[in-house]
């Protein structure tokens, strides 16, 4: 991604700004925000101005080599200090970066560890990690990422200059998307930022996503006809995915019904599939759809079977 186009966008400034209110750098970062509300390109430009080597300040330069190495993901002193082999994140890795923290940077001003999945810190890593966030070196700033704030500890909570991340205003988001999208029609731009509820990184990949699955499209079909036995054969044979894979089945079903309540308010289609159940749906059932997928997302993340979440769906979705 190239970062350097969000140095001109007003709503990144303000978060940087918003970031160094306090006129300095705090030893520790807590950006909260659901998923595609913009952590990691936050904590990706908060590396890039910690190690600005240009005008510095709050607003990275974007051009010498302390910006560039940042946003190419380079930077000796910029590390992600994640646990991805297990669900939870372990107290593995938190030791080995309070370890690496005392030694001093290799060429930055700083030494940055970015935590990308704050919230799946276990109790002892999230102790160990108490420990460094008490007396860091001068040098040393930790970036913690989470979804869920309230999963962490309130001591390590208090040590935290927190940064909670909230939708961008349309009128700051649709020249961004513009940007990032220029083939697409502003209308289409429109629904995308309202489907994704003002969020910039939801939005981008609504747009990147708008070629639908060969599944999508049979399940569009199946439901806009509205054939009983055409949506089982659809449904049916997702219980046999693995949780991560259905996952993402399930958030593109809905974004394509979204699509069509999207449409239903007056906005254009934001895919084919959309148009095509739009054309024999009511908005009630359109509602009544988006809350039933909604529900069995919500059923996988907590730990719900492929089988149980799928005899669900084919039960609400007639």
């Amino acid at each position: 991604m190239d970062f350097t186009g969000f140095l001109g966008n007003d709503a990144v400034k303000t978060r940087l700004s918003g970031a160094f209110a306090s006129g300095r750098v705090a030893h520790s970062y807590l950006i909260c925000g659901p998923a595609g509300s913009g952590k990691h390109t936050l904590a990706r430009l908060l590396g890039a101005a910690m190690q600005c080597e240009g005008r510095g300040g709050k607003i990275p330069c974007g051009v010498c080599s302390g910006c560039r190495k940042a946003f190419e993901g380079v930077h000796p002193d910029i590390i992600t200090v994640d646990d991805p082999d297990h669900k939870a994140m372990t107290v593995d890795p938190i030791r080995a970066a309070r370890s690496d923290m005392f030694i001093r940077p290799n060429e930055g001003k700083r030494k940055l560890y970015i935590i990308p999945r704050g919230q799946e810190m276990n109790e002892s890593a999230q102790n160990a990690l108490l420990k460094i966030l008490e007396e860091p070196p001068d040098y040393g700033v930790f970036l913690i990422l989470s979804t869920n704030a309230e999963r962490l500890l309130p001591t390590i909570r208090s040590r935290c200059a927190e940064l909670q991340l909230g939708p961008v205003e349309q009128r700051e988001a649709l020249p961004f998307l513009r940007q990032h999208a220029p083939d697409k029609p502003d209308g289409v731009l429109r629904a995308a930022y309202l489907r994704a509820g003002g969020f910039l990184g939801q939005a981008l990949t609504l747009l990147q996503d708008a070629e639908d699955e060969p599944f999508v499209r049979q399940f569009a079909a199946a439901y806009a006809a509205r054939d009983r036995m055409a949506l089982l054969r659809v449904l049916l044979p997702m219980e046999k995915a693995k949780r991560e894979q259905l996952l993402p089945a399930l958030q593109q079903l809905r974004a394509c019904i979204c699509g069509a309540l999207a449409q239903r308010s007056g906005l254009e289609a934001a895919s084919e599939s959309a148009a095509q159940i739009v054309a024999s749906r009511s908005g009630s059932e359109l509602l009544q759809a988006s809350d039933s997928i909604q529900a069995a997302i919500d059923a996988l993340a907590a730990n719900a079977s492929a089988g149980a979440v799928t005899g669900f769906l084919a039960m609400k979705l007639r």
